[in-house]
C-alpha cells in the first residue's frame, strides 16, 4: 500500500472529472453488476498510468456519447475492491492500469496495460471512444 498522501493528487486526476473512486468490493459489485454501462479504470502510480491511462481516460469521456456511469478503483490502494473489480474482467490477467467498459453487468471492451504503454493518450482516447459509440 502506498501512502495516501502520494496517491491523492492521482485519484483527483480522474475524480476531478467526474469519475467516481470505489473503495469497497460491494462498491465495486453495485456498480459494476448495475444496468447501463459502465466505464472503469484501473488506477495505478506506474508512469503509465500518469502518461497515458489518465489523460486517455479523461479525454475519451468528454466525448458526446459516454457511459452512464465512470468509476475508478486504484490498484496497491484498496486491495478488495481492486479485486473484485478485475474478477469482474476475467479472463483477462490483472494489468494495472487498464480499462475496462461494461454493459449491463457485462465486459464488452477492454484495455491492458500492455495497450497502454508505449501509445499516447490520444490513441487510446480514440479506441475508448469507438467502444462508447458501440456500446453507450
Amino acid at each position: 500500500m502506498y501512502p495516501e498522501y502520494m496517491v491523492a493528487p492521482m485519484r483527483e486526476e480522474l475524480t476531478n472529472d467526474g469519475f467516481e473512486q470505489l473503495m469497497t468490493a460491494d462498491d465495486v459489485e453495485k456498480a459494476l453488476s448495475s444496468e447501463g454501462t459502465v466505464f472503469v479504470v484501473v488506477n495505478s502510480v506506474c508512469g503509465c498510468a500518469a502518461a497515458n491511462a489518465r489523460p486517455a481516460a479523461r479525454l475519451a469521456v468528454k466525448n458526446g456519447k459516454k457511459p452512464g456511469k465512470i468509476v475508478t478503483v486504484f490498484a496497491g490502494m484498496e486491495k478488495d475492491a481492486v479485486d473484485k473489480a478485475r474478477s469482474f474482467m476475467l479472463p483477462y490477467p490483472p494489468s494495472s492500469p487498464s480499462m475496462a467498459l461494461f454493459k449491463d453487468g457485462k465486459l464488452v471492451h477492454m484495455i491492458e496495460r500492455h495497450h497502454i504503454e508505449g501509445r499516447p493518450a490520444q490513441m487510446i482516447a480514440e479506441n475508448l471512444v469507438g467502444a462508447f459509440e458501440q456500446y453507450c
